[in-house]
């Protein structure tokens, strides 16, 4: 048994690679072949922070604590 993708049987234009949010508002797909990096023709998009490790675009924050005295 052969499966095809739904939208390719359809013609609908679609990519299936994952689109990566990223937190300074660009936009990569992993599909390096993708030429529409729109939202709505990827099945699967993510933010990058929820990469393991993280992704350099992304600034923590870092919280100061006043130590009482």
């Amino acid at each position: 048994m052969t499966m095809e993708c739904i939208h390719c049987t359809r013609g609908i234009d679609h990519c299936h690679g994952t689109l990566i949010l990223h937190a300074d508002e660009q936009v990569e797909c992993s599909d390096l072949s993708c030429g529409d990096l729109a939202v709505v023709r990827h099945d699967l998009v993510i933010e990058c922070h929820t990469f393991a490790g993280g992704c350099g675009c992304v600034v923590e924050e870092t919280v100061y604590f006043a130590q009482a005295s």
